[in-house]
């Protein structure tokens, strides 16, 4: 590490916390707390590099008073037209106050003032006062508000680029002064503090004329020299400009009680630090961590006791020093947790101990399981099984390692306890369940009696986190082993150990750990569902749904790679003729593939209507290429680019995700795919799958079937295709009691007809394609929250008014729907959550958002929620039902698939027409509605045929 450096480091505060909030599109939030933690997390990172970078002796962050300062004072309209700070944001500053104080840093706030009239304060105090020595102080900020603080002792420092700021710097890029930059920005002003300068005049320009005249006033004082509209408009701000000379300039008296000394770095609260990393998710942050403290510990001998959970970092480095400065106590959130030495965990290694460890999980009606492997994935050999029976202890089973004299072999182990594992009188649980019935599997071992899984309880909670080690610190404030601790991290150039490799003494606890704290999890996770009436749904569908999916994962389904290469060859071919045609209707070659290409293409050349902004540039989204695709004010070939690039996007992001990924994912010894299905990977309680993501192969396209073509059965069987018809409207017209919509199904219509008959005025008999189109739109996407605006998009050739009007026209006619719309709305608004039919929630925190459009988005996820959700509910139930009569009848039928409202089948060829009767009758009468179920069957070679 570099040696000590003795400047005093001065933060911008906001600045970086709002560089930081603004760095990670989509957010980032704790797995543990579930609060948003973007902001933190970046300002975090700045922080590691600071202290790896530049080892500093003085550092101290200032932040912005809460409330008006003395400029308000002078001009009422001070940051007039700034928007609202957003609402996932002060929570996370208090964070970041939080963690700056564990860091050892004062955090420096003043009433009246803002953070630059600190920075401006302390930086004079330290360079002017004679009797401070040289101190040369670093402003951690590029904000061009502190350049006139520039000096020979005082420069500004871009952490993000390693970019330094100084006078020479200044001058080489704006050709002013420290001194001019208040000058400069007096002509310029500050649009977004709403601080007027002179109309006409940039910062290029601003720059020329004070290099010409020096200052403000004397080029006032030379106005005849200026010319034309210039002159005209300096004459206009004459005025003004007084006050924004006041306005922009730093105060450098700002009477905060602070000393050099105050900002010596002494302790780092390392502990706590680890504890707030862990508890926000910040698993990178806890690695630069433990590095720094390792690098700092390698330079000079620790300090402390190591009994002390306040560490320092090295002597020479982190010197012990003054409480920092502060204007608030700790937020407290920190507090100390239990970890595996705090309870009685055990290793199984002789038969005698085995057959004690039989009769003792014989004797309990529920157990916690859990397996160790080595390697990843399910299919990974048995390194050592994990049981817990009663709280706060465990025991670790294992069955391979590099000492065989140390433990049993897998096969006596897995004799002794089949019998438990196959039983489904004893009850098991587990955290993320499935994954241990799937490697007991591969061993030879048929897991039965599911009980519980505390993740898919997480979930239904509401739980932030998904991995045990969240859920135990969110839930229990209990801090589990990290794997890192045993086979080392995983990073570039370093080989991790296997599991099997980890002496018998360090695996015990970390192993039945996992056990322990999942039964743990079952004492606290099930009477909380019971309470909020989740109970049921846990129990009878969620529960029973792992043994589904675990079989379904391990069958999986076949796949011919010929058939996708044939479709990715063709696919190809248009690609070519695509990118050809975009080149052509561009008038130039470009890289089709760059945002940043593409948009210069649209928004310069062909001088396209820009229509999104990000932060980096107009955006080229899918929903702006759309938009222009379909734009009546452009032309045929003006829209031809947009045109072109949806279908190019379309084909080479099915080509990479589904025709490429689909022949990678074939599993060589069984010539089959095996997706992973997964219970907690949408809000609404739909299933989702991965390696392969099957979910969002396209439904209606032709390369779609093309795709679902590939997909066969073994030789004499057929695949069975059973799919719910309109169940969302259905499951719509089963809550609303809409009378004309369940009149609707009760008579077999055609939905979208008899819609349309009723929208429109007219008989069914005369309603037109294009008015069924239009009624099959609003059907579905009065699901969504369908807006006037959604609803002309949608459908080509109609008005945002037409669309306003059909709506309303909608409402009208189904007045049950709409009340059951407000009824979502007003519920979520109520109790901060909606419930499906089987009372699963969902959590709507936007309807709170006094953000008109954020709240506007938690109407339509309350209404979507209740709808799709039980929707979800119903095809749960109806594969739990199913795979229970497949079991007790030993049915020729599995279940291979299930891709929505879908489920997809094999069955044996001659026993096709029965197997799909059964299927049928299963899933129609999986739940009684208000209104019949209904399921169309079909059955075939492959996929498609099944349809």
């Amino acid at each position: 590490m570099p040696p000590p450096d003795e400047t005093l480091y001065l933060i911008d505060g906001h600045a970086q916390i709002f560089r930081a909030y603004y760095a990670i599109r989509g957010g980032m939030n704790s797995p543990v707390t579930g609060e948003p933690t973007h902001a933190v997390f970046g300002f975090a990172g700045m922080l590691l590099k600071l202290f790896k970078q530049f080892r500093p002796r003085y550092v101290a962050l200032a932040l912005d008073a809460k409330g008006k300062t003395f400029r308000h004072e002078i001009y009422p309209d001070y940051k007039a037209n700034r928007a609202e700070m957003p609402e996932d944001l002060p929570s996370q500053i208090e964070r970041i106050v939080e963690m700056s104080r564990m860091f050892g840093i004062p955090v420096l706030r003043q009433e009246g003032v803002e953070a630059d009239d600190i920075i401006a304060t302390l930086a004079t105090r330290m360079t002017e006062d004679p009797s401070r020595g040289e101190v040369q102080v670093r402003l951690v900020s590029k904000d061009k508000d502190l350049e006139q603080l520039l000096s020979d002792r005082v420069t500004m420092f871009d952490i993000h680029t390693d970019t330094t700021i100084d006078i020479a710097t200044l001058k080489a890029e704006k050709g002013i002064t420290p001194a001019q930059a208040v000058e400069l920005q007096t002509l310029t002003g500050d649009t977004v503090d709403n601080v007027r300068g002179v109309e006409g005049i940039g910062p290029k320009t601003a720059a020329k004329l004070i290099e010409q005249y020096g200052t403000v006033d004397n080029l006032l004082a030379h106005l005849d020299e200026i010319k034309g509209k210039r002159r005209e408009n300096l004459e206009k701000a004459r005025d003004t400009l007084p006050l924004t000379r006041q306005l922009v300039t730093l105060k450098r008296d700002v009477a905060i009680d602070f000393d050099l000394e105050d900002a010596r770095l002494g302790g780092i609260d390392a502990a706590g630090l680890r504890r707030l990393f862990k508890e926000l998710g910040f698993r990178r942050h806890q690695a630069d961590l433990d590095a720094l403290l390792a690098d700092a510990s390698a330079a000079a001998p620790r300090v402390n006791n190591d009994d002390d959970p306040k560490l320092h970092f090295a002597a020479g480095l982190f010197d012990a020093g003054p409480t920092p400065l502060s204007d608030a106590s700790p937020s407290g959130t920190i507090t100390t947790a239990t970890t595996a030495a705090d309870y009685d965990y055990s290793a199984i290694t002789t038969r005698a101990q085995l057959d004690e460890l039989v009769q003792t999980l014989r004797a309990h009606k529920l157990i916690a399981l859990d397996t160790e492997t080595i390697g990843l994935g399910h299919r990974a050999p048995l390194c050592g099984l994990c049981f817990a029976w009663k709280p706060g202890s465990g025991v670790y089973v294992p069955v391979a390692s590099c000492w065989p004299e140390s433990h049993l072999d897998l096969a006596t182990v897995l004799d002794a306890l089949r019998p438990i594992l196959e039983d489904p009188a004893v009850g098991k649980t587990g955290h993320n369940l499935k994954y241990d019935m799937l490697v007991l599997r591969n061993a030879g071992v048929r897991v039965r009696g599911v009980a519980f899984d505390s993740m898919i309880a997480a979930h239904l909670l509401g739980l932030p986190g998904k991995g045990l080690d969240d859920v135990a610190l969110a839930v229990l404030n209990h801090e589990m082993i990290p794997i890192t601790r045993l086979i080392g991290a995983r990073a570039r150039g370093v080989t991790q150990k296997t599991m099997d490799q980890v002496p018998l003494e360090e695996i015990t606890p970390y192993a039945a750990e996992d056990a322990d704290i999942s039964l743990r999890l079952y004492h606290e996770f099930h009477p909380k569902l019971r309470v909020m009436g989740m109970e049921e749904l846990c129990d009878q569908v969620e529960t029973p749904l792992v043994a589904v999916l675990a079989d379904m994962e391990s069958t999986g389904i076949r796949v011919d790679p010929d058939v996708l290469l044939e479709q990715k060859t063709a696919l190809a071919a248009r690609i070519v003729e695509l990118r050809d045609a975009i080149h052509e209707a561009a008038g130039e070659p470009f890289n089709i593939d760059s945002p940043k290409q593409l948009a210069e293409i649209l928004f310069t050349r062909l001088k396209l209507p820009m229509l999104k902004r990000t932060r980096t540039g107009p955006s080229t989204d899918i929903e702006v290429l759309e938009a222009l695709a379909d734009r009546e004010d452009l032309t045929s070939e003006q829209a031809k680019v947009p045109r072109l690039m949806i279908e190019y996007r379309q084909l080479t992001k099915l080509v990479g995700t589904y025709l490429d990924s689909l022949r990678e994912a074939i599993h060589p010894p069984t010539g089959r795919v095996h997706a992973s299905f997964h219970q907690t990977g949408a809000a609404t309680g739909r299933l989702s799958s991965s390696d392969p993501n099957l979910q969002n192969i396209p439904v209606r396209t032709e390369i779609g079937r093309r795709i679902r073509k590939a997909f066969i059965a073994e030789p004499d069987q057929l695949l069975i295709g059973a799919d719910y018809s309109q169940i969302e409207l259905r499951v719509l017209a089963h809550l609303s009691r809409d009378e004309a919509l369940c009149d609707a199904f009760d008579r077999d219509m055609d939905i979208h007809t008899a819609v349309a008959a009723r929208v429109f005025g007219i008989k069914p008999e005369e309603v037109s394609r294009e008015q069924r189109d239009h009624a099959k739109t609003i059907n579905f996407g009065i699901i969504y929250g369908i807006t006037p605006y959604g609803l002309a998009r949608r459908v080509e050739g109609m008005s945002v008014e037409d669309a306003r009007a059909m709506i309303a026209e909608y409402k009208r006619g189904y007045p049950g729907i709409d009340a059951f719309m407000r009824k979502c709305v007003e519920h979520a608004d109520a109790h901060g959550y909606v419930t499906t039919i089987l009372g699963r929630r969902r959590a709507i925190t936007q309807i709170k958002s006094s953000n008109a459009q954020t709240r506007a988005l938690g109407e339509r996820l309350a209404i979507n929620s209740v709808v799709q959700g039980s929707a979800a509910d119903l095809i749960k139930k109806a594969m739990v039902s199913l795979h229970r009569t497949i079991d007790a009848q030993h049915l020729p039928l599995r279940i291979l698939l299930q891709i929505h409202d879908e489920l997809i089948l094999e069955t044996p060829e001659k026993e096709a027409e029965s197997m799909a009767a059964i299927v049928k009758r299963e899933m129609e009468q999986a739940m009684t509605l208000r209104v019949p179920l209904k399921v169309e069957v079909g059955m075939g070679r492959n996929w498609l045929e099944a349809k």
